[in-house]
């Protein structure tokens, strides 16, 4: 049990410490923005997945909360 609440709480502290800074590199990327400035499909794909991946983290660290308390 202990090994699941540590590898949940590595889990969501990678995605917090990870992501953030590639979305930073993915939105100056030249490809993140058309001509016009509007958002592309390269980035809309690339926030899509980081969201997932956030949010996934967040579960996590729940998950890993009910069983700590539990």
């Amino acid at each position: 049990m202990t090994a699941a609440i540590v590898l949940l709480f590595l889990n969501a502290a990678f995605n917090v410490v990870v992501w953030p800074s590639f979305y930073r590199r993915v939105a100056q990327d030249p490809r993140a923005r058309d001509a016009n400035g509007r958002a592309t499909r390269f980035l809309t794909v690339h926030v899509t997945l980081i969201a997932a991946a956030l949010v996934l983290a967040l579960a996590s660290v729940i998950a890993a909360i009910v069983l700590l308390v539990g």
